[in-house]
């Protein structure tokens, strides 16, 4: 398979599979989108989350859309490995007395023009810039899918 045949195959491919994870939730009244801009510089980083705040969602008369599924693309022009800024997606588990533990499941450089795409949700992290970035950027466009459901 060629490079513009597998791409084609992998475009179909991520957008059934977003379509069948969206649509799966029942009692969808409608669907949303957001997406943001991210910049991140020497020695910018996010701690672990899993996209379950629903700050966002202040001064609402109904609860607010659920975050179905988390996407990433990286923008800027080049980046090297040891610039820092993965993204790591993490496996939850219980331990024996049942604390949270959180292994890594995924390591993601951030290559330019590369896609990351998520369930949500799920804990993940962005590592920080190292300061051997210079003045390069980590540079994304993140975002959800989101479905509000009725009662």
């Amino acid at each position: 398979m060629g490079p513009c045949e597998r791409k084609l195959f992998l475009d179909i491919f991520y957008f059934c599979f977003f379509l069948e994870l969206v649509e799966s939730f029942p009692n969808i009244r409608q669907r949303h989108v957001n997406f943001n801009f991210y910049s991140y510089g020497a020695g910018d980083c996010l701690p672990t989350h899993d996209d379950t705040d629903e700050a966002y969602a202040a001064n609402r008369d109904r609860p607010p859309p659920l975050r179905r599924l988390a996407l990433a693309t990286y923008v800027h022009s080049e980046w090297n490995t040891d610039w820092g800024g993965e993204l790591i997606i993490y496996h939850a588990r219980k331990d024996p007395r049942g604390n949270r533990v959180l292994d890594v499941a995924q390591c993601i450089a951030p290559e330019p023009g590369s896609l990351a795409l998520f369930a949500v949700p799920r804990f993940h992290r962005v590592c920080r810039v190292d300061a051997l970035a210079g003045e390069h950027k980590r540079l994304s466009i993140a975002g959800w899918f989101m479905t509000e459901h009725d009662a």
